[in-house]
């Protein structure tokens, strides 16, 4: 027998709500039941970023230095920074140094906060609206750009006929999560919960341990000191 030859299979908003409708024990019947599906789903996927890495929303972007300002807004959808360098020159003579990162104690502790030069050190305020990259020191031209890697928030569930920001292969994982979700809210669903918790547990954890970096590291033992 001959196979598809395709491999696009995906699942809209509106299919991923009637499927963890019927699983959590319900047919989805009215546009309340869609309405109360995409609330559970957009607070799951926070849950999700709370968990920790989603590799699919990692992305680098570059910000252009100005001279003698510090503090330099990041996208409003940044959840943190994994990564983050300054940058001289550019083209074939570009180089990129890391930025080690402070906390907001030792940023407090550095006597004069107004020197100038290229920058060695960022401090993240994560603010409620937008995080703010802090620089020390503060640039001294315009010849530096701060180079990054973030993690950025998964996009909202949308209307119904859009699918979802996410990798294919959580597909399974958000389709049990919704489900437990919304047994959560049903009392006569209340029974069903502990079975669903458990299928939602396995099926986030099975995709999680699939999405991770999976390149080679080593560790270098330093000598012990007598």
């Amino acid at each position: 027998m001959a196979t598809t030859g395709t491999t696009a299979f995906t699942m809209d908003f509106t299919d991923i709500a009637e499927e963890a409708w019927e699983r959590a024990g319900r047919e989805m019947r009215s546009g309340y039941d869609l309405a109360t599906a995409r609330r559970s789903m957009n607070l799951m996927t926070i849950e999700w970023q709370n968990r920790g890495i989603n590799m699919w929303t990692i992305d680098s972007a570059v910000i252009a230095c100005v001279a003698d300002q510090a503090e330099y807004d990041l996208p409003a959808d940044t959840i943190d920074l994994l990564e983050h360098s300054i940058r001289t020159g550019s083209g074939t003579t570009q180089t990129d140094t890391s930025l080690s990162r402070v906390s907001v104690s030792t940023y407090a502790s550095i006597p004069n906060k107004l020197i100038t030069g290229r920058p060695t050190q960022i401090w993240i305020k994560r603010e409620v609206v937008n995080p703010i990259a802090v620089l020390w020191p503060v640039p001294s031209s315009t010849d530096y750009s701060i180079v990054y890697w973030r993690m950025r928030r998964i996009e909202d569930a949308g209307n119904g006929v859009e699918t979802p920001d996410m990798t294919f292969r959580f597909l399974p994982a958000v389709v049990a999560g919704l489900a437990y979700h919304i047994a959560l809210k049903m009392p006569d669903l209340a029974q069903r919960i502990p079975m669903l918790k458990e299928v939602y547990t396995e099926q986030f954890n099975m995709a999680a341990s699939e999405d991770r970096e999976k390149a080679t590291w080593r560790l270098i033992p330093r000598g012990m000191r007598v």
